[in-house]
């Protein structure tokens, strides 16, 4: 079960037709470049499963960019991969369901790349919004839409403060040691479980948000025991001079060992977290209610 909000940075994918001009069968453009004649030869893997699932004929040129680095523990590979079906969807006259989208990503990347990640960050990015998200034993995804107003919403993100720790790392190597744990730390994983539903009563029943902060800290507390790399002694030193300087609660996103510390704490002490914490950088962040959507299709 888990608990989650989209906000506003996005990777935008485009898929074309290739010109046909160009020698190469594929073409790509991420953070690197490839140009290549047959689809086992494209190194991104991602894409080349993506074009291989959907059956895409060549020629086609891929390009993407994104707001935030990838490695960074905000489920760029995730979006990316709902974000790239969807164009190629579009580019195939299709239009499909936030749920066939996340499916199609999560089944990608968990069973024919055999990553060991979850389904959270796929349904994430194909539905928006906040949400909860329950896991069923028989492998499908009930979507708990969160309905909060607007100014619930933004006293949230009013509290929430995004530090870039530059450091990024492959999620796989800490998934891997958290997945092979799962039977032994089975009971802290309960009791994030339960932290997710306190959370969820918490939004509906009147928000507070230090007490919401609180309780995120109880769960990075139980996070950090799951496997040896989601913290480190330097991830500790930040987090203990952010709560020194009036953060309440926090947790490193994504599978840990790096990429972004997002804190909870009243508006009042912003100030004094970024400056107890000025060498690393702060990213703005606000709600987006939507999930991947196509932009432009062919011909509009």
């Amino acid at each position: 079960m888990v608990l989650s909000t989209t906000m506003d940075k996005y990777v935008y994918v485009t898929v074309k037709r290739h010109g046909e001009l160009f020698h190469e069968d594929f073409r790509l453009n991420y953070s690197q470049t490839e140009a290549v004649q047959r689809l086992d030869e494209i190194q991104n893997n991602i894409a080349r499963e993506c074009l291989r699932f959907l059956q895409i004929d060549p020629p086609v040129y891929i390009s993407t960019i994104a707001d935030l680095p990838e490695f960074s523990g905000l489920g760029s590979s995730g979006s990316f991969a709902v974000g790239l079906l969807n164009a190629l969807h579009a580019f195939r006259g299709e239009r499909v369901s936030g749920g066939q989208l996340a499916e199609e990503a999560s089944h990608i990347e968990i069973n024919v790349l055999k990553r060991p990640v979850g389904k959270q960050d796929h349904y994430a990015a194909a539905f928006g919004g906040l949400n909860l998200f329950c896991f069923v034993p028989d492998g499908s995804v009930r979507v708990e839409p969160q309905q909060l107003s607007d100014g619930t919403l933004n006293q949230l993100f009013g509290h929430l403060l995004m530090l870039w720790t530059a450091i990024r790392r492959d999620a796989s190597s800490v998934l891997g040691e958290q997945q092979a744990n799962t039977e032994q730390k089975r009971t802290l994983l309960q009791q994030m479980r339960e932290h997710a539903r306190q959370l969820q009563a918490m939004m509906r029943n009147g928000f507070d948000p230090l007490a919401f902060g609180r309780i995120l800290d109880e769960t990075w507390q139980l996070k950090r025991r799951l496997a040896s790399r989601i913290t480190t002694d330097q991830i500790d030193a930040w987090y203990g001079r952010a709560q020194a300087a009036g953060a309440v609660g926090g947790k490193i996103c994504g599978a840990g060992g790096g990429g972004f510390l997002l804190l909870i704490m009243p508006p009042q002490h912003r100030q004094a977290v970024r400056e107890a914490l000025q060498e690393l950088s702060t990213v703005d962040v606000r709600y987006e209610a939507q999930g991947s959507c196509v932009l432009l299709r062919s011909g509009e």
